[in-house]
C-alpha cells in the first residue's frame, strides 16, 4: 500500500514538472549592443550669466538669442567678464 502510494506521489509531481516545463517559452534576445544605435550627442551651451553648462534644448533665450540656465538669470542678464 505504501509503496503504491509513494508510486502515485512521484508520478503527480512528474506530471506537474512535465506540465510546468512545457509551459515556458523561449524569450526573445536582446539585440547585440553593436546593432543598437545610439542618440545622437546633443550640443552643450553655457549660460551668459553663470557660466554652467546645458543641453542645448534646455536653454532659455532672451531678445538676443543668448542662452540661460533659468529664468532669473535672464532676468538678470549677461555677466560682465571678470578679469
Amino acid at each position: 500500500m505504501f509503496l503504491r502510494l509513494l508510486l502515485l506521489i512521484g508520478a503527480l509531481a512528474l506530471l506537474w514538472w512535465a506540465a510546468r516545463r512545457g509551459d515556458r517559452r523561449p524569450r526573445a534576445a536582446a539585440p547585440p549592443a553593436s546593432a543598437r544605435v545610439p542618440a545622437a550627442p546633443e550640443s552643450m551651451v553655457r549660460c551668459a550669466h553663470c557660466g554652467v553648462h546645458l543641453p542645448g534644448s534646455e536653454v532659455l533665450r532672451d531678445s538676443a538669442a543668448q542662452p540661460y540656465c533659468c529664468a532669473d538669470h535672464r532676468r538678470a542678464g549677461p555677466r560682465a567678464p571678470v578679469a
